[in-house]
């Protein structure tokens, strides 16, 4: 692992969790929220893709359009209570309502432009005005305001945003689309967002498993952001499988030179039943997984040069509850990620 720096990750507000598909992006951002909701702290985790991704994982009812309390976050280690995780679901329909408005003052008509299809126009043929929409929303939560009377006022955001193949196009789009606009809401909306997300209040962390296409993702990922001067956060190597064999065995495991007879002995002194075929198919399994540890040392190192922190958290054979997010937060705060 590359060791964090000292109080960076903390001092964010605003936490964008991304990653290829499979890797466990979603997973990783529930848990990164709960790591951060200590000593009293609230966080808020939003979720774009409109998959309910953060209501399966964390057992509740389907989210809307608000925000909601859905879990108490990681107890300190001195026995101090954790804070609260609150959720939201944002979906581009009823952030430009909401926008409509907060900005233009419409009131009730904004509902009847829905009802015309003027939403779906605007977020179809406009480019880039569905994003922006998804992340103003999370610009207004990481940067509560006077027109925000009442709201809760949050410590941390943390962001289940699209796969890193468009993540850049997603953080990005403001910028484009401020081109539409040269004066008012929108524009200083687009100025506002695009302030946030380059400054060093946001960091864009990165999910990927030891595989090669993932790892590749995650390296052009990298480049991407930074051309773009969006600021990396971490690495979380996600799904890391325990390492049951060490570095002796797995070298004779690849080349075929364990000994099938000492093989045979343990297993019989285990009471099991001996035959030539199930010790063939167990060398063949003992190969086939030394391979793959290979494979994956080969991506370790390219990921180990990545120069950015770099944590891991483990394949839980149980699947992912709520019980299982709580361990992977922990370990995440173990490790120095938060």
């Amino acid at each position: 692992m590359v060791p964090h720096s000292s109080g960076d990750v903390p001092q964010a507000r605003l936490h964008v969790v991304t990653g290829k598909g499979g890797t466990g992006k979603t997973t990783v951002a529930g848990a990164l929220a709960l790591a951060l909701a200590g000593r009293g702290r609230t966080v808020l985790l939003c979720e774009v893709e409109g998959r309910q991704g953060i209501a399966r994982m964390f057992d509740v009812d389907p989210l809307p359009y608000a925000e909601r309390r859905i879990a108490t976050g990681l107890p300190e280690e001195d026995g101090e209570r954790g804070g609260v995780v609150h959720a939201l679901h944002i979906d581009p329909e009823s952030a430009l309502l909401e926008y409509l408005s907060m900005y233009y003052k419409l009131g009730s008509a904004a509902r009847v432009l829905d009802r015309f299809g003027v939403i779906e126009f605007a977020t179809t043929i406009a480019p880039g005005v569905r994003d922006v929409l998804l992340t103003g929303k999370v610009y207004e939560a990481s940067k509560r305001n006077a027109r925000n009377k009442g709201a809760i006022e949050y410590d941390a955001v943390v962001l289940d945003a699209p796969p890193t193949g468009r993540i850049s196009q997603f953080l990005g789009v403001t910028s484009e689309l401020a081109g539409l606009a040269k004066m008012g809401p929108v524009k200083t909306q687009s100025d506002n967002v695009t302030r946030l997300l380059r400054s060093d209040r946001t960091r864009v962390h990165l999910v990927t498993v030891l595989e090669e296409m993932p790892v590749q993702e995650t390296v052009d990922g990298i480049a991407d952001l930074r051309g773009h001067d969006l600021p990396v956060g971490a690495v979380v190597v996600n799904l890391v499988r325990p390492r049951d064999l060490d570095a002796d065995a797995l070298a004779a495991a690849r080349a075929g030179t364990i000994d099938k007879t000492a093989v045979a002995a343990d297993l019989k002194r285990s009471g099991l039943e001996v035959d030539d075929e199930l010790v063939r198919g167990l060398l063949a399994e003992a190969h086939d997984h030394a391979e793959r540890r290979a494979l994956e040392d080969e991506q370790r190192v390219i990921v180990a040069g990545l120069g950015v922190p770099t944590y891991d958290l483990p394949r839980l054979t149980s699947g992912i509850d709520l019980g299982a997010l709580y361990e992977l937060a922990r370990l995440l705060r173990t490790q120095g990620m938060v």
